[in-house]
């Protein structure tokens, strides 16, 4: 779509922009500078939010008056949708499942996500998972302070296969770093590059020939009605026994209590999670309470280039719509794109 005078899509009054991830909260910063620039106000939460559904009312009243979100994961489910008046949600991240897209879509809602900020913190979470399993920290690091000296003998990670569940941004990202570990890369995707599967070595195969063959099964793959609960007791019991599940994706693609019922058997040597069903991870879920779990409070995508990267690219995202300018590559519901305007 070609450029229009800005003022074309301008408010006569001065758009507002919730930003509501917490490392942002109320903080300065490069994308403050991008949104203010371009004549936002900016507001933060008065309270905290979560992407729980109980939240909802919540979100609804900080989104009283607000025009555009530079989000977070909280959810945007159709009622909070209906009750607002935005025009733009910014997602600071690639995922977009906590939005209720197609009726973000049916209200005119422009949604977008911020590709290749942070696919490297998201293969290195996943690489740290992977190492920590296999090496046993922080166990051996808990030990070693309180004087026990167990030494442990743990199975070796070069030279075994990682099966990569996507091979889009981030499961790209990965094969390089696993590579350079030792590790024979496989992976399966619905739409699978083959051009860079066949420079870099990675052999494309079936969901059910990855369940078997690998020694470590790592997702990178959206959560979607077709892919949740894509592990579970069935796809569990395909994998080899003393297989690894590393899930930096979504919590939603694992059935957790199929998940426990394999670790506490045996049939899986352990699993390494940076996301949940529920987040934050309940206090009483059984996967705290196993040795075999490494656990991360789904950070794997934030380090202090990430969140820079994706901060701005979410605020550029949003002075782009309000100026006329369509962020290309970066909307997630792109069919709004002929017609669309900031002012309704």
């Amino acid at each position: 779509m070609g450029e229009r005078p800005a003022h074309a899509y301008l408010s006569p009054v001065m758009a507002r922009v919730l930003v509501t991830p917490y490392l942002l909260r109320n903080a300065a910063g490069p994308y403050k500078d991008v949104l203010e620039g371009a004549g936002f106000e900016v507001v933060w939460p008065r309270t905290t939010l979560s992407e729980s559904h109980p939240e909802s009312e919540k979100l609804l009243a900080e989104l009283q008056g607000i025009d555009a979100v530079l989000a977070g994961s909280e959810r945007y489910t159709g009622e909070v949708l209906a009750g607002s008046q935005l025009r733009a949600i910014a997602r600071m991240g690639v995922g977009y499942d906590a939005i209720d897209m197609a009726a973000a879509t049916q209200r005119g809602v422009v949604v977008t996500i911020t590709p290749g900020a942070n696919e490297p913190s998201v293969a290195e979470t996943t690489l740290a998972l992977l190492l920590g399993v296999y090496r046993g920290f922080p166990a051996r690091d808990r030990e070693a302070r309180s004087g026990i000296w167990t030494r442990k003998v743990l199975p070796r990670l070069a030279g075994r296969t990682l099966g990569l569940v996507g091979l889009g941004r981030i499961g790209k990202a990965v094969v390089p770093r696993a590579q350079g570990l030792g590790l024979r890369v496989i992976a399966h995707d619905v739409q699978p590059d083959q051009a860079f599967a066949q420079a870099h070595g990675v052999r494309l195969c079936s969901f059910d020939d990855l369940l078997a063959e690998a020694d470590i099964v790592s997702l990178h793959t959206p959560c979607t009605p077709q892919t949740r609960h894509l592990i579970n007791r069935q796809t569990l019991a395909r994998m080899k026994k003393g297989a690894v599940l590393i899930n930096t994706a979504r919590g939603g693609l694992v059935d957790e209590q199929a998940l426990v019922e394999a670790l506490q058997s045996g049939h899986l040597f352990a699993a390494g999670l940076d996301v949940f069903e529920v987040e934050p991870l309940p206090a009483d879920s059984p996967l705290a309470q196993l040795d075999n779990v490494l656990l991360s409070p789904h950070v794997g995508g934030l380090d202090h280039d990430s969140q820079l990267a994706m901060s701005v690219m979410a605020a550029q995202s949003l002075v782009d719509l309000y100026q006329g300018r369509w962020p290309e590559g970066c909307v997630v519901n792109d069919g709004l794109r002929n017609g669309w305007r900031w002012k309704r």
